[in-house]
């Protein structure tokens, strides 16, 4: 039987609908994008005969110009594809219709499915949303047809995207969805060459295409940043909530139908229809709360729809995050961590959607957030902008401007020169090559190495044995090209230096580039990983996080201590005697943001060793003001370095404040010394004013007294936010019970380092008890629980340990450290034959954590 593969399976999917996007002008939304490029799609697109593709969200009139001058017939086909809701995506499938002349078919793609469509709260379609859709659209556009053809003139083209742009683009129609119009005559203006399409009927379908996903590898798997489901709210906001984006603190309570969080709905529907495109018939386990409503929703699903059908078994294991916090958190030793981590992402593409506020948006929160781009901008360009690879800037020059006279025949002569004449004087003032980085490379799961993934294997590998195998896969690609590099090696490691010299050789000729642009890609990764600016402070961060977890074996004082070092130093302040000196280096690399980070961290990690009861924090009260005099003199003094979501907009305040003491200071500093000779008679009246100027100085001092208090009352709230923190274990039974403590069957510090899925996957390997653990029936264990079993043909409950494939999903996310560690415990645990898919919400970085913790997609 073939291995799982999460990447093929989603080029499959595209395979599958090339009768649809042959010859069709393909647009695809930021979602879509963001998962087409991480399976390296767009070949594959082309192969099948798509004309174009076109953003979505930044759609242009010029979209459909593409073959004007070319011998094949015009296009009549338009397909969408889309990771959000119908109703997200409505008014820019709208705008992208009426923009493109002479369509006469529209295919609409939406990862999200009809069922998923109805049951979401927010949603305005009903149980049979797909056709729902389809009549409300031709009605919109037949209106907005309509309205054209009684203007003309670029007047009415102005009017009319301006009026999609502002208005709700006819979404009024939901309320009242009776009228079925499934024709309309479609009309154009300004081309005469499209007038015989007058009077062509328009026809609209929507289908269910669920493989949009961002695979990082064949087994691994996140969800796209900027779709429905990624986006949607996981906890509402109430005392055991952390984040809108993370699942709530475990307290052992089930949610009934009305309080489950439109994000556990969509990733319920999700996950299904995965498991059914790749044929696996689920056995669901999950543990944490919100896992459990997802199993209940797949369990429910799975009895209606999965009856009669022959299907591989594989065990479904459900994991809130907020059972691992500290994982994410902290800085392991993973190259993908730090690639991700070092490499800027791509900027989000600005999103309206056309839902406003409803009841049921009160209640449950926030109906989506923003969370970061998986895709990344490799600095491509930066590497290869030295003398022996720099662009030909002139020929580019060259081309634009011939680009330029040869784009409309029918403009002016003046008008195309002021365009050459403003490329020139864009390429005066700066090159083109420094002002865009025309090479910027980003990630491709397909990309691999004597059929070796580049992005499987370096998941499975720590920091140092990653660079090594870069290095090997570049010297091997320079022996294949017959190219020989003069730079000193060293056996055993690999240099930033080796790594740039290897590059350039590669990217030297423009073959050469294009035959190894998988390697290259991968390579300038790691070197971005390896540049100073970012390896040190990943290494502070280390050094830093085990001073921490030294001090929790220790006594909370020691713990307290350490966090408040780490708070002082960070802002340059506090003192630096004998105890703190050694962690000297590391803490002036890190900010202060970074040291509120690390006390988060170091919460979680005395809630974990010095557990209180009731709702106090683990440290004593004298311990805990310590830290809150630490953070307040820190945010006081430095109020620019601390413009935090928790702090509601004090830190202006602050900083305005200090910034008119300065002011005083140096006016006061500035003005001459008096002498005591240049006094007459006249002068001594005005030594009243001291009283005056004492006036002053107890208003500021007022003044400061109160804003200091105010901040005193936003750091009360931070410190009830690291409380419940704090409190993850106390509040989660399994962590109360120590479930994934060592004990008899797994000991030493190694076992106890690890994260929460090395643990869990070693425990469930083993056929050990976890509490917590729940089993959901599948259809055939319900029947015999509540028919057959009464005589004696009870069903035993499975375990994951007996399934050949395992899937393990994260509710909030994972990151590459997790990964890494889960194929570790799958090698350790003897069971060659066992695969194991990953997958998570998003990828975590610790960038993403502080946002999700204290940031803005924070509850604090």
């Amino acid at each position: 039987m073939a291995l799982l593969d999460v990447t093929k399976s989603c080029i499959d999917s595209i395979k599958q609908i090339s009768e649809h996007i042959k010859d069709a002008i393909l647009y695809l939304d930021s979602g879509c994008t963001e998962s087409f490029q991480l399976i390296g799609a767009f070949p594959v697109l082309l192969e099948l005969g798509v004309r174009a593709v076109c953003c979505l969200e930044n759609m242009s009139p010029l979209d459909s110009v593409v073959d004007w001058n070319s011998n094949i017939d015009p296009m009549r086909k338009m397909v969408v594809m889309t990771s959000r809701l119908l109703s997200d995506a409505h008014r820019y499938i709208v705008r992208c219709l009426s923009a493109s002349y002479g369509i006469r078919h529209c295919a609409i793609f939406t990862s999200i499915s009809e069922i998923a469509h109805s049951a979401y709260t927010d949603s305005p379609l009903g149980p049979d949303a797909f056709h729902e859709y389809e009549t409300l659209l031709l009605q919109d556009y037949e209106e907005l047809v309509r309205k054209r053809q009684t203007k003309s003139g670029q007047s009415e083209d102005t009017g009319f995207q301006k009026r999609l742009t502002f208005e709700d683009d006819g979404w009024s129609h939901l309320t009242s969805s009776e009228e079925d119009t499934s024709t309309f005559e479609a009309s154009s203006s300004g081309k005469d060459f499209y007038k015989e399409d007058v009077g062509q009927e328009l026809v609209v379908s929507v289908h269910h295409f669920p493989m949009i996903l961002c695979p990082l590898s064949p087994r691994v798997f996140v969800l796209p940043s900027e779709g429905s489901v990624a986006e949607a709210c996981l906890s509402v906001e109430h005392e055991d909530s952390l984040s809108p984006v993370l699942p709530p603190i475990g307290t052992g309570l089930f949610s009934d139908g009305d309080d489950v969080p439109p994000g556990a709905i969509l990733t319920a529907h999700l996950i299904y229809h995965l498991a059914s495109k790749m044929d696996l018939k689920m056995e669901i386990f999950s543990l944490g709360d919100l896992s459990k409503n997802v199993g209940k929703l797949l369990t429910d699903m799975s009895s209606l729809y999965d009856v009669g059908r022959r299907k591989r078994t594989a065990g479904l294991l459900l994991v809130d995050r907020t059972f691992d916090l500290l994982t994410p958190c902290c800085h392991g030793d993973s190259l993908v961590d730090r690639m991700f981590s070092s490499l800027p992402r791509r900027k989000r593409t600005a999103f309206y959607a056309h839902i406003k506020g409803s009841q049921s948006q009160a209640k449950l929160g926030s109906s989506s957030v923003q969370r970061s781009p998986v895709e990344v901008q490799i600095p491509l360009a930066k590497i290869l902008s030295e003398e022996d690879s720099k662009l030909d800037d002139s020929r580019l020059q060259g081309n634009i401007e011939a680009f330029l006279r040869g784009w409309d025949a029918y403009n002016s002569s003046s008008q195309v020169v002021d365009l050459v004449d403003l490329s020139n004087k864009i390429y005066s003032e700066r090159s083109l090559s420094s002002e865009i980085e025309l090479l910027s490379g980003s990630f491709v799961s397909t990309e691999n190495f004597r059929g070796t993934p580049y992005m499987e294997a370096l998941l499975d590998r720590r920091m140092k044995d990653g660079t090594m195998l870069i290095k090997k896969w570049l010297q091997e690609a320079l022996r294949q090209e017959n190219l020989t590099v003069n730079v000193r090696s060293r056996p055993g490691s690999a240099t930033k230096s080796e790594l740039q010299a290897m590059i350039k050789a590669l990217a030297k000729n423009q073959s050469s580039l294009v035959r190894n642009r998988g390697i290259i890609q991968f390579a300038a990764a790691a070197l971005a990983a390896l540049d100073e600016s970012h390896s040190a402070r990943w290494d502070a961060f280390i050094s830093a996080e085990k001073m921490l977890h030294v001090s929790a074996e220790d006594t909370s004082q020691s713990l307290a201590a350490q966090i408040g070092d780490l708070i002082n130093k960070s802002c340059l302040v506090g003192s630096h005697d004998q105890k703190t000196r050694k962690m000297e280096l590391s803490s002036r690399l890190l900010s202060f943001k970074d040291a509120l980070l690390l006390t988060v961290t170091g919460y979680i990690l005395a809630g974990e060793n010095f557990p209180t009861s009731g709702s106090g924090g683990p440290f004593s009260w004298q311990e805990e003001h310590f830290l809150k005099e630490a953070i307040v003199d820190a945010i006081f003094e430095n109020p620019s370095e601390a413009k935090f979501k928790f702090l509601h907009g004090l830190p202006e305040e602050l900083e305005a404040n200090k910034n008119r003491i300065k002011s005083e200071e140096s006016k006061e500093a500035s003005s001459d010394p008096l002498d005591i000779d240049d006094f007459d008679d006249d002068q001594w009246g005005k030594w009243g004013d001291e009283d005056a100027d004492n006036n002053d100085n107890r208003e500021q001092q007022y003044n400061d007294m109160q804003l200091k208090l105010e901040l005193q009352d936003r750091v009360d709230n931070l410190f009830k936010f690291l409380h419940k923190v704090s409190g993850l274990k106390r509040k989660n039974i399994p962590l109360r019970d120590s479930a994934f403590g060592s004990d008899s069957h797994f000991h030493g510090d190694s076992y106890a380092s690890k994260g929460l899925l090395y643990k869990l996957l070693m425990k469930v390997l083993a056929k050990n008890d976890v509490p917590g653990l729940e089993y959901h029936s599948s259809t055939v264990g319900r029947l015999f629980k509540s028919g057959f079993g009464r005589f004696g043909l009870g069903q035993a409950k499975p375990s994951l340990a007996d399934q050949n494939v395992i899937l393990i999903f994260v509710i909030g996310g994972i990151n590459g450290l997790e990964v890494h560690e889960a194929l570790e415990a799958l090698s350790e645990s003897g069971r060659p034959d066992l695969e194991l898919i990953l997958g998570g919400t998003t990828l975590l970085t610790p960038a993403d954590m502080f946002d999700l913790l204290l940031g803005d997609s924070s509850y604090i």
